[in-house]
């Protein structure tokens, strides 16, 4: 015997009409050919989800936080001593040493206040970034329409600082009452205002990945190839930091450079470079050049992908609406530029 009903054909009908029965999915009670059956789905949302058990975290007492804080009191204290006294020694050798000493103080501790401030708000910055990034990432897969409406809200308070976003936050200010899907409004947010960025940032990456491999082709010793090549990546990071809206300061370089190394060893960044090295090298591409051009191109190469990594870092959005800039798409025009020089 066939355990599946007969397909019905479609039909229409109220809900209130009393001929309708709603039934559970397991009920088995025969009903009368009049009657229609409507067995409701599961809420997917209502299903039980497995929980992982938490692993306690191992407590112990900061014996290095307590260590560097105790260092950096006393490194202070004997820093505004040494200054004090050096100020009485001034007055009591003149007093016109000791007020030009005491105005110098001054502009020290001055200009020490506003470099503290400026690092302060750039990491500040930097986490404001990062936290939009995790939160669109979390809108993408929960589809939240409130928590859209609130990260677009912080993303044009990002973008009202770049004049060149002046059209592209007005026609997303236009359209964030029509949009209802919490996913749909980030992904929105992303074309129009990542657009003309994400452009941009290609340029730059490009253009360094150039600049690195022209270089360490034509450098004659290692130690500048390598010095070259890391100040051109800091550069580049800052450069892409700015470009997304980030104001990284000394400590921000120092975070983001960390953020971008542990991007590429997640992600495994320079195992997707060796494998395009490979392939250039199995087609015959690097067989024409010479050695040093080779070298320059694989230089360019790994500037590249540091590139992506630190674009994967900085924005604050991650892609969604918008391809991802590839690493191909900048090896062809690496070797384009290659090709047009020699």
């Amino acid at each position: 015997m066939n355990d599946r009903s007969k397909p019905r054909r479609p039909a229409t009908f109220r809900l209130d009409d009393p001929g309708v029965v709603v039934t559970e999915a397991d009920e088995t009670s025969r009903l009368s050919r009049a009657t229609i059956q409507i067995t409701p789905e599961h809420d997917p949302q209502a299903l039980p989800v497995p929980i992982a058990a938490a692993v306690p975290a191992r407590r112990g007492f900061p014996w290095g936080t307590l260590f560097w804080s105790g260092l950096g009191g006393l490194t202070l204290l004997g820093t505004g001593l040494g200054v004090v006294r050096l100020i009485e020694d001034l007055f009591a050798r003149s007093e016109t040493l000791g007020y030009v000493g005491l105005a110098f103080a001054a502009v020290t501790a001055l200009a020490l206040a506003v470099v503290i401030g400026r690092e302060a708000f750039g990491l500040a910055r930097l986490a404001t970034i990062e936290k939009l990034h995790a939160r669109a990432a979390a809108v993408l897969a929960s589809d939240d329409r409130k928590e859209s409406r609130v990260i677009v809200r912080d993303l044009l308070e990002i973008a009202h600082q770049n004049p060149q976003l002046a059209r592209a936050r007005a026609a997303l200010e236009s359209h964030t009452g029509e949009i209802i899907d919490g996913a749909d409004m980030i992904r929105l947010a992303e074309r129009e205002l990542m657009s003309p960025l994400d452009a941009e940032a290609r340029r730059l990456v490009s253009s360094a990945a150039q600049k690195v491999s022209i270089v360490t082709a034509v450098s004659p010793r290692a130690a500048i190839d390598v010095l070259f090549v890391f100040v051109a990546a800091l550069r580049l990071i800052r450069q892409l930091a700015y470009l997304y809206g980030g104001r990284p300061g000394a400590l921000g370089m120092i975070r983001l450079l960390r953020h971008v190394i542990t991007h590429l060893a997640i992600t495994g960044g320079m195992a997707a470079s060796d494998s395009l090295m490979q392939q250039m090298l199995g087609h015959g591409i690097a067989a024409k050049l010479s050695q040093r051009l080779g070298e320059g191109v694989l230089n360019g190469l790994l500037t590249a992908r540091l590139g992506l990594a630190a674009i994967d870092v900085t924005r604050p959005l991650p892609f969604a609406a918008l391809p991802p800039p590839k690493l191909s798409d900048l090896a062809t025009d690496l070797l384009r530029k290659k090709d047009g020089e020699e």
